[in-house]
């Protein structure tokens, strides 16, 4: 064999080699997050504020910039996630089943894990009010997005178990959608129409400590147990083609999980630093010490969720399992 020949063979050994080991660095290096607001975001405050994305993409030998935003409803996030202008989208079960069922067999989007269990309260301003079935047309119940939030979700599986099967729609005429500190500040104030409100930690809490409010309801009232509140979701071709840059989302959400739950004071602070909210630290730290709040990537009762929204036809396909929901990563954990 010449060199000529030599040659050439070594370049296509190299080229061999290369295919086989992939692109050196084919991941990309900028990718946006969001969230939503309330103290159920922590673990993504803190991975913000920490930059802990950046620190375990780094590890991985990714330079990696993280863009941050705030969107009021899971709901807007699907279509920023759907359009390309997002990869990491997070808010209720809801809004994220809804998006599942919709893209199974092209985008795949799944979710990456839970980020909490926490109950959602039905609070309300009007005497007259002591159970769903007591509300009337003069009153109005503020959530983050009519019909797919895990609010409105929640609200119809409410209306089902007072009213009967097939009135599970009988509330949602009264629903508006409004951002938490939008519903909270409608309610509080006595001169809008909303009555009620069905939110989430914080707001549910800094509603009944004023005088004249009341809860109707507790999300775990009406699936009769604790469930995940919110998730994180992406789509299949994003964790197929970023391995690194997803596993680094990954550890990044599993150590801030670990520092909520290792300090919770401190974790009440950074709380209140970054959110400016005027709550006091004992008030915060309150909630984060509540047993029925959790910060855990484990899911529960996530299908509790999904087979309503498939038997009320909100959905048209249904998981056998909760794991077919989610990705390799959270499908070892004893999830529900």
């Amino acid at each position: 064999m010449n060199d000529r020949m030599v040659r050439a063979a070594a370049l296509v050994l190299a080229a061999m080699v290369a295919l086989a080991a992939g692109p050196v660095c084919g991941e990309v290096s900028e990718i946006h997050v969001s969230r939503q607001y309330g103290i159920s975001y922590l673990p993504l405050m803190i991975m913000e504020d920490q930059k802990l994305i950046e620190k375990h993409a780094k590890a991985s030998g990714i330079d990696l910039k993280v863009d941050w935003s705030k969107f009021a409803s899971g709901a807007v996030m699907n279509d920023a996630l759907l359009s390309g202008n997002l990869q990491f989208a997070s808010g209720g079960v809801g809004p994220f089943t809804t998006l599942w069922a919709k893209t199974r067999g092209n985008l795949d989007v799944k979710a990456v894990a839970a980020i909490n269990s926490m109950p959602l309260f039905l609070v309300t301003s009007n005497p007259n009010v002591k159970t769903v079935k007591d509300f009337t047309d003069k009153d109005r119940i503020a959530l983050p997005a009519v019909k797919v939030s895990i609010q409105a979700v929640t609200l119809q599986m409410a209306a089902e178990q007072a009213f009967g099967p097939g009135q599970q729609f009988k509330l949602d005429h009264l629903t508006v959608s409004m951002a938490h500190p939008d519903g909270l500040t409608a309610l509080l104030s006595g001169k809008s129409e909303v009555t009620a409100h069905l939110s989430s930690p914080p707001f549910q809490y800094e509603e009944l400590e004023r005088p004249g409010m009341h809860k109707v309801f507790s999300s775990f009232d009406v699936l009769g147990g604790p469930a995940t509140f919110n998730v994180v979701w992406t789509t299949s071709k994003f964790h197929d083609e970023n391995p690194k840059v997803y596993a680094a989302f990954v550890a990044a959400l599993d150590e801030a999980t670990a520092t909520i739950n290792r300090d919770k004071r401190a974790a009440a602070e950074t709380y209140l630093r970054i959110s400016k909210d005027k709550s006091g630290v004992d008030f915060i730290l309150k909630m984060l010490n509540d047993p029925e709040i959790s910060y855990t990537t484990t899911p529960h009762n996530v299908m509790k969720y999904v087979d309503f929204m498939y038997k009320i036809h909100s959905i048209k396909v249904k998981p056998e399992s909760w794991k077919e929901m989610f990705f390799p990563n959270a499908q070892g954990l004893p999830g529900s």
